[in-house]
Parts: structure tokens; C-alpha cells; sequence
């Protein structure tokens, strides 16, 4: 339970740093263009914060980190979540320098499906958990 709650921690802390981020490294470089930094401060809250706040409450609830896959669970979304979140700040990074490289979109989109196979899983290992608990 421990893990769930400073994955959430720090995943609170670094969205709103991310935040923070965004707008500074924006004004300073003149920048009034779309650029992926803008998406770091939700999806670092919502995937990383929120979520596993939501999965730490469940863990409460079903024993979710008795499951035996949990550990591999836990390590496959870390990996998607902050692989993602790498990927879309260097992109952002680029975009404003004016150094966009349009090829960086699949190693993003490698993270997204790790992340996506991660939220699966998830529910699988939820499912088992509710079985096992009635």
C-alpha cells in the first residue's frame, strides 16, 4: 500500500511542477504555439496522481497488492506512465525550440500502448481480486 501512495505523491508533486513548467519555459521562450508540454501537468496528475489514489482506495477494498501479478502489474505501468510523460515533455521541449521532429511520435506512441496494456492488466488484476473476495 505504501507504493501506491507515493506513486500518487509523487506523481502529485511532479504534475504540478510540470505545470509550472509549461507556462514558465513557454513565456520565456516566446512561445504562443500547441505544444505537448501543455498535456504533462494533467496526464502526470490524472494517470499517475488520481489513479493510483483510485487504486490504493481499491487496495483497501480487494487486497489488490496480494494478487501475484501485482509487481509485474505495478513496474509495466510505471514504465508506460513515466515513459510517456519523458517522451511528451522532450517533444514539447523541441516544439518550442523550434526543433520539432515528427519521427518522436512513435517512441510516444510505443508508451501510450505500454500504458494502455497497463490499464488492461489492471482491470484484469481487479477482476480477479473482486472474484477472490466473495
Amino acid at each position: 500500500m505504501k507504493k501506491l501512495y507515493y506513486s500518487a505523491f509523487i506523481s502529485a508533486i511532479i504534475g504540478l511542477a510540470l505545470g509550472v513548467f509549461y507556462r514558465e519555459y513557454t513565456k520565456l521562450g516566446g512561445f504562443t504555439g500547441v505544444t505537448t508540454l501543455s498535456l504533462l501537468h494533467v496526464h502526470t496528475l490524472v494517470l499517475g496522481c488520481l489513479f493510483f489514489l483510485i487504486v490504493l482506495a481499491l487496495d483497501k477494498l480487494f487486497a489488490l497488492t496480494n494478487q501475484r501479478q501485482f509487481l509485474a502489474w505495478f513496474i509495466c505501468y510505471h514504465i508506460g506512465l513515466w515513459g510517456l510523460v519523458i517522451t511528451l515533455a522532450i517533444r514539447g521541449i523541441m516544439q518550442v525550440n523550434g526543433t520539432d521532429m515528427i519521427g518522436f511520435n512513435h517512441i510516444a506512441g510505443t508508451f501510450h500502448t505500454i500504458l494502455g496494456i497497463g490499464l488492461i492488466w489492471f482491470f484484469l488484476l481487479l477482476n480477479r481480486a473482486i472474484k477472490t473476495e466473495h
